[in-house]
């Protein structure tokens, strides 16, 4: 019985050569992204706050009927 097993550790994973403006506008972009990411984590303590606020009055509210 045959088996035929593949194995991809000869196939590296490479990127292609990228031209120069193109990898700094993808350095660019991936900065913009981090950003963006950053100010969004800030946010969200707040939004969480609230939202386990409202979730707490709206148990009382049910409790007290």
């Amino acid at each position: 019985m045959r088996r035929d097993w593949v194995t991809l550790g000869f196939m590296a994973w490479t990127t292609p050569r990228l031209d120069p403006e193109r990898s700094r506008r993808r350095l660019q972009l991936l900065a913009e992204l981090a950003g963006a990411r950053a100010v969004r984590q800030r946010e969200r303590p707040q939004r969480a706050r609230g939202e386990r606020l409202r979730q707490l009055i709206a148990t009382r509210r049910r409790l007290t009927g």
